[in-house]
C-alpha cells in the first residue's frame, strides 16, 4: 500500500495500543519507518520493561481493530485488522536497539550488517545482537549496535542506499532536515480550487503549527483538478488574504498560485495576473502526449520565467499508480540553479516527488529545494509535511538546502531576487 495509507493504518493501531497499554514504547517499523513510498508489510515494535512481553501481546490480540490472530510466538503476534495483517513485536529495553534495527530493514542492509557482525565473531539476527557464546549483548539503541560494529549511525531513511554502509565506515552522516527545521509551508490548496477547507481554516491550522509564513496556492483555470481558481476569482481571493493578514499579524500569508505549464511552455495565467501574486508555483500536470524532449523544454521555459518561484512535483509521479515522466533532469536542475528557481519535494502521498534518488541529484546540482505539504485540507498540513521531510531525508537533504527552513525575510528575498529580472 502507499505510504499515506500505511501511515494512517499504523497510527490508528498505535492509538488503540496506547489506550490499552501506556507503559510500552511503540514505534512503526519496516518500510514505514524508512519512509518508503510503497509499503509491503505493516509492523510495530513495542519496547517493554521488566513486566515482559506476554501481557503486551495479549493486549494486542484484543485491540478493537483486531479481527483474528494469524500467528503468535513468545515475542510477536500477527493480527488481521481492517487495514490488513499487522505484525506486532515485543522487545525488552536492553535489546530494543537490535530489535528495532532488524525490524526496520531492508533485507539487503541487514544482510550486510550480519556479514560485518560475523566477521567480528558476533551474530545479528532474529532481533538480537549476540556475542561469541551466543549470549544477547546489551543493545538498547540502534546507535549502540552500529557503534559495536564499527559504524556511524545510519538514519532509517538512508538504509536502502547501496553506498550507505560504506559511507558509515568513514564518517558520520550530516544532520538531515527534520520537521523542527521547517518554518513555513509554500504549497497548499483551499476551497477556492480543489481543497476541502476555507482560507481561514488553512491559515488557522498553519498558525497553530507555529509557522512563520505560509502560501495559499490554488490551481489555475486549466488545471485538471476538480475545481480551479478562475481569473475573476483572483482579486476576490486576494481580498480575503488581506483580511486574514490583519487577523494573524504574526503569520506572513503569501497569496500564490499553482499554475499549469501549457503544452507550448506558456503559463496558465497572463503575466499581469502572475505579477499580482506573491509567489508562483509552476506544475506540469499534463504531458499532452509529448516526448521527454518537449516536456523538458516546457520546464525550461517555466524556469526561465522571472515570476516562477518554484517547480512543483517535477516528475509528476504517483507511487503505485504511475512512475512519472522519464526526463533527463540534468538541464532542468542546471537551469533552476542558474535562475534561482526552487524545485519541490512534495509531501502529498499521491506524489512524494522528488523521490529520494532525484532529490539527492538536485542537491548535488546545487538546486534550491522547497519541501511542501501540498495539503488539500487543514488536517493534512502537518502529516503531509512530515512525509515531505521524510522523502527529503531519503535524498540526504540537509536543512541549509531547503528554502522553507529559512526566515521569512530570506524567503521573501529569494522570491524578490528572481522577480527583479522582470523589471
Amino acid at each position: 500500500m502507499p505510504l499515506g495509507r500505511a501511515h494512517h493504518a499504523v497510527s490508528s493501531l498505535i492509538r488503540e495500543m496506547r489506550a490499552a497499554t501506556s507503559r510500552v514504547a511503540l514505534t512503526p517499523t519496516g518500510g514505514l519507518r524508512r519512509a518508503a513510498p510503497e509499503i509491503g508489510h505493516l509492523s510495530i515494535l513495542g519496547v517493554h520493561g521488566a513486566e515482559g512481553s506476554e501481557a503486551f501481546l495479549a493486549t494486542c490480540a484484543t485491540l478493537p481493530s483486531s479481527t483474528r490472530i494469524v500467528s503468535r510466538t513468545d515475542t510477536a503476534i500477527a493480527i488481521e485488522t481492517r487495514y490488513g495483517i499487522v505484525s506486532i513485536h515485543a522487545a525488552a529495553e536492553p535489546h530494543a536497539g537490535a530489535a528495532l534495527l532488524c525490524l526496520t530493514g531492508p533485507t539487503t542492509h541487514l544482510e550486510a550488517l550480519a556479514s560485518l557482525a560475523g566477521a567480528q565473531g558476533l551474530r545479528l539476527e532474529d532481533g538480537q545482537l549476540t556475542d561469541r557464546d551466543g549470549l544477547p549483548m546489551h543493545a538498547p539503541t540502534e546507535e549502540a549496535v552500529y557503534q559495536r560494529l564499527g559504524l556511524h549511525y545510519i538514519p532509517p531513511e538512508l538504509r536502502e542506499e547501496a553506498d550507505a554502509l560504506e559511507a558509515a565506515q568513514h564518517s558520520p552522516f550530516p544532520t538531515l532536515v527534520n520537521s523542527l527545521h521547517v518554518r513555513g509551508d509554500l504549497h497548499m490548496h483551499s476551497h477556492w480550487s480543489d481543497g476541502r477547507d476555507s482560507l481561514a481554516e488553512m491559515v488557522a491550522a498553519c498558525a497553530a503549527l507555529g509557522y512563520e509564513y505560509m502560501a495559499i496556492t490554488d490551481h489555475s483555470p486549466r488545471a485538471g483538478s476538480s475545481r480551479q481558481l478562475s481569473h475573476d476569482d483572483v482579486p476576490r481571493q486576494r481580498a480575503e488574504v488581506v483580511a486574514l493578514r490583519r487577523a494573524y499579524p504574526r503569520l506572513t500569508i503569501l497569496h500564490g498560485a499553482e499554475v499549469d505549464i501549457m503544452p507550448d511552455g506558456s503559463l496558465d495565467f497572463d503575466d499581469d495576473t502572475l505579477r499580482g501574486f506573491d509567489l508562483v508555483l509552476a506544475s506540469l500536470h499534463d504531458d499532452a502526449g509529448q516526448p521527454p524532449e518537449q516536456l523538458t523544454a516546457r520546464y525550461l521555459a517555466a524556469i526561465a520565467h522571472p515570476l516562477v518561484t518554484a517547480i512543483t512535483h517535477p516528475a509528476n509521479r504517483s507511487p503505485l499508480v504511475r512512475p512519472g515522466y522519464d526526463l533527463d533532469f540534468a538541464p532542468i536542475f542546471h537551469a533552476a540553479r542558474q535562475t534561482g528557481t526552487a524545485v519541490e519535494i512534495d509531501g502529498a502521498p499521491g506524489h512524494l516527488d522528488m523521490d529520494g534518488a532525484l532529490a539527492r541529484r538536485a542537491v548535488a546540482a546545487g538546486v534550491p529545494i522547497i519541501v511542501s505539504s501540498d495539503a488539500h485540507r487543514a488536517s493534512a498540513l502537518a502529516r503531509q509535511m512530515r512525509f515531505g521531510v521524510a522523502t527529503a531525508r531519503r535524498g540526504r537533504v540537509e536543512p541549509h538546502h531547503v528554502l522553507n527552513t529559512r526566515s521569512r525575510e530570506y524567503v521573501l528575498g529569494f522570491i524578490a531576487a528572481k522577480r527583479a529580472a522582470f523589471g
